[in-house]
């Protein structure tokens, strides 16, 4: 069976072992494939899998051996999964496979936040506490997490992950999702519209997929609902977020602060307006990217072509 994977290198930059997915087949494993690539690496693949290389109809239509397409992600929306239903093609998807990881590093923003741990750090190495007058200094106000509202929009693995995090820190939680799962067990919890989450909450964290009525979720009208003193947080999909109504908020000071992951285009332009917005943090889509987290992607992604080569497919995203 003719495995070609399109983008492997994020997944496996050299510190994993693949010999599980090599068992598998003839496998021939890209790097990165630029777009005007992927046929020609494409062509004679039966089996194809991809992370963030996009797969349209177009491509899919011209890819006559193709029988099953992986992705190397939760999200699946680089792939056409219509058109690969339409051939009859199975795309699967690794669910859950991050959770852990993109809660913490939602956490890691959000005490950035609150304590500017590297800004800090940064001033006692340029001297600052050895000048001090007082046994302490800080140049940036200090929050406390306790008695603070967070507003989860997305209530899935991971939004429930944050909120078992945020009750440990003392916190209320909102929640707002297109299925509302029970939540009995927190007696901190309530749910609410995404404008009532938006208005009430002290920090505004995004875990929902990227579909049609998520994208452009946090665009100018719903900043300016949200508290001045507020903070947002996306560790989810660039596109729920308007770049530029993000920056103008946060350098007009309609919200306090910023911490992201992802931007709408990856990798941003060197013109983006979050890259210079005030008390912006940003880091470079590595929620997901812990070793812990990626050997769980690549055993599921190799268990997801082991299941279809038996004739059981699972984790199937276009049943």
């Amino acid at each position: 069976m003719k495995i070609v994977v399109l983008d492997g290198y994020t997944l496996n930059p050299g510190d994993l072992d693949g010999s599980a997915l090599q068992s598998l087949g003839d496998v021939t494993i890209h790097d990165r494939t630029p777009a005007d690539k992927v046929l020609e690496r494409a062509q004679m693949a039966e089996i194809l899998v991809t992370n963030k290389t996009v797969l349209n109809a177009s491509h899919i239509q011209q890819l006559p051996q193709l029988k099953y397409i992986g992705v190397l992600a939760t999200g699946y929306n680089v792939v056409d999964v219509e058109a690969a239903k339409q051939k009859s093609i199975p795309v699967t998807n690794v669910p859950g496979y991050s959770s852990a990881s993109v809660a913490q590093l939602t956490f890691a923003l959000i005490l950035e936040l609150c304590h500017h741990v590297q800004k800090h750090s940064d001033s006692v190495r340029e001297g600052k506490w050895s000048q001090s007058k007082d046994f302490c200094f800080w140049d940036y106000p200090l929050i406390e997490l306790a008695g603070k509202t967070i507003g989860i929009i997305g209530m899935g693995d991971i939004g429930s992950q944050v909120a078992d995090i945020s009750t440990a820190f003392g916190m209320n939680i909102i929640g707002a999702s297109r299925t509302q799962k029970g939540q009995t067990h927190r007696t901190n919890f309530r749910w609410a519209s995404i404008e009532g989450l938006l208005d009430q909450s002290d920090i505004v964290s995004l875990h929902t997929p990227l579909v049609a009525e998520t994208k452009g979720l946090i665009n100018r009208s719903n900043l300016q609902r949200m508290k001045r003193s507020a903070f947002l947080i996306n560790t989810s999909r660039g596109p729920l977020v308007m770049d530029k109504d993000l920056a103008d908020a946060l350098n007009t000071g309609v919200i306090a602060g910023a911490g992201i992951d992802v931007l709408s285009m990856e990798p941003p332009s060197a013109d983006n307006p979050l890259l210079s917005a005030k008390n912006c943090i940003i880091t470079p889509h590595i929620a997901w990217a812990t070793k812990e987290a990626r050997t769980r992607l690549m055993d599921v992604a190799v268990k997801n072509i082991a299941a279809f080569l038996e004739g059981k497919p699972v984790n199937v995203v276009n049943a």
